[in-house]
């Protein structure tokens, strides 16, 4: 049983973990939902340990506070990339907790990844969750929690790295591209291969190829191929085009902290994925921004610059669509719907792109077009889910780069069940036939509000009057649950075995749940399902197949 970790053995430790991490780096490159310049990750963190790890051998002293301080220069001076700069600060924060100790305890250890991931945090600008810092956090409240004083440290750091891995594994359910992308964050998958570096030591272990399962559901993650995860879309809408990193060194006499606070402030108003970091002796800078010289003349005002390096990202981005224009899948999915959950069941059936559209804000046909021509396949299926968006959807063929099939689904339950038709490996008239099919054993209905009183089809309504619409509408009422059973009643046939019930934004789970229970008891032949759909002004859209 191993208690604590001497200098010499945190020398090995870091050497190791720079070694796995090159090692690996190809598979945690693949991981990167933007092949933008600064976003090759796991070489990023490579180079950024590669340069800490050269730092430490350097070192002349087997001192914890030594190496824990070569660890922290090496890292900064080699961090390139958003993801090197904020490993940069997880490990100066490790660096700083662990230096006061003349060894590594379990208890040492955890309050270096408490300071790592506190440091981290604070280095950007903008923390997001389902990122590198989801993971060190993870695992420093893990280990804050669990560090014992005398506990085996193998055992212990084992913990650890399972507790990352637990957390890695839940990266695409609060970062929506990863699951998208049908990957785990890639971050924190380099961060867990450095960490796994350090433990491999400890435990005498000397296997340097890892195997991963870093896929999560989605048919797109078989490969990790740039066509797996790649948003044509995402990248050519960049807003800041120049990824502009250096050092700022030999600083003025009159330079102070605050100078270094407000240069900060002063990035976040002209780009984004701001980090600066460091002290008055050296600041690292990296951000995105369509000013790359503003921001030099700004640095300068604090001291020399040293290792500058700018980058065109929409160069890069030029030539993956150039790229990709020679790899076309044979096939591309486009819904129109409004409301998030919706949006995210389509997403979760593998449609390439979704547009905010209908009642009442009807996308035009140059919209559907540039949706359509966003996605890399040589046929494009589009489903308007509104009859007011299938002219504009026949019109986009016209205009589109792509060959368009309009599927006339007239609702967002016809959709959903064209896009269940749906088959990637049958022919595109088969398709056609089988989603026509499918949309054509659809009835839906919605639940909504009169915005004016008036009298149609002999039914008196008043402003407010709360409507359930078949074809015409059908039910009215003063309380949406009432209506909502009355139009299921009114649309109800003899061979309905499933009713589908997708709430707006002003309805409850509760109170979803609350009338799906009513239907289960009223109609027992039936499944009834509940779903959140997110969308404006309908309470309920009600599916019955």
């Amino acid at each position: 049983m191993i208690n604590s970790i001497s200098g010499n053995m945190f020398r090995k430790m870091i050497l190791n973990g720079a070694k796995l991490i090159d090692i690996n780096k190809e598979h945690v490159d693949a991981l990167n939902v933007f092949p933008v310049p600064d976003g090759d990750t796991g070489t990023n963190m490579s180079l950024t340990m590669l340069s800490a790890a050269k730092e430490v051998s350097a070192c002349q002293s087997n001192k914890m506070e030594a190496i824990c301080d070569a660890l922290s220069k090496g890292a900064l001076r080699g961090a390139r990339g958003n993801s090197g700069v904020i490993l940069s600060q997880i490990l100066k924060g490790m660096a700083t907790a662990m230096a006061v100790n003349e060894t590594i305890t379990a208890k040492s250890f955890a309050k270096g990844l408490e300071k790592g991931a506190a440091v981290a945090y604070k280095a950007v600008t903008k923390p997001k969750e389902g990122t590198i810092l989801t993971v060190i956090k993870a695992m420093s409240e893990f280990a804050t929690k669990n560090a014992k004083r005398n506990m085996d440290i193998e055992q212990f750091i084992k913990d650890v790295l399972e507790a990352g891995e637990e957390s890695l594994r839940l990266t695409p359910e609060l970062l929506p591209i990863l699951k998208k992308a049908g990957v785990v964050d890639a971050g924190g998958r380099g961060l867990l291969v450095i960490l796994q570096g350090f433990y491999n030591v400890i435990a005498g272990v000397e296997e340097e190829n890892i195997e991963f399962d870093d896929k999560v559901n989605s048919d797109a993650s078989s490969k990790f191929s740039e066509e797996a995860h790649f948003d044509i879309q995402d990248l050519s809408d960049i807003e800041f085009a120049y990824c502009t990193e250096f050092f700022i060194i030999n600083m003025h006499k009159w330079t102070t902290e605050a100078d270094i606070d407000r240069f900060r402030e002063k990035l976040m108003t002209i780009g984004d994925c701001v980090l600066v970091i460091g002290d008055l002796s050296m600041v690292k800078v990296h951000v995105h921004s369509n000013q790359p010289g503003v921001v030099l003349t700004h640095a300068l005002e604090l001291g020399e610059l040293d290792k500058l390096k700018i980058e065109n990202m929409l160069e890069q981005n030029r030539a993956l669509l150039g790229k990709k224009k020679e790899e076309l899948k044979p096939y591309g999915l486009v819904s129109v719907c409004a409301g998030e959950g919706l949006a995210a069941i389509f997403k979760d059936l593998l449609v390439d792109n979704i547009i905010e559209g209908g009642q009442t804000m009807n996308p035009s046909a140059d919209d559907i077009a540039r949706a359509c021509d966003s996605i890399p396949a040589e046929n494009i299926f589009v489903f308007p889910n509104n009859k007011n968006i299938i002219l504009a959807a026949e019109q986009a063929k016209k205009i589109s780069k792509r060959k368009l099939t309009i599927i006339p689904t007239v609702n967002v339950p016809q959709g959903l069940s064209a896009v269940l038709a749906f088959n990637p490996e049958d022919t595109l008239k088969n398709n056609i036939d089988f989603m026509t099919e499918a949309i054509n054993g659809i009835r839906a209905g919605m639940v909504t509000y009169a915005v004016r009183s008036t009298n149609i089809n002999d039914m008196e309504l008043k402003e407010g009057d709360i409507i359930g619409i078949d074809k015409d509408i059908v039910a009215k009422g003063i309380e949406v649950k009432e209506v909502t059973t009355e139009l299921i009643d009114k649309m109800m046939t003899s061979d309905v075995s499933n009713i589908t019930l997708y709430f707006g934004n002003n309805v409850k789970e509760e109170e979803a749940n609350d009338v799906a229970e009513e239907l289960t008891q009223k109609y027992k032949r039936c499944d009834v399902d509940v779903h959140f759909g997110g969308q404006p002004l309908y309470y309920y859209i009600v599916s019955l197949e």
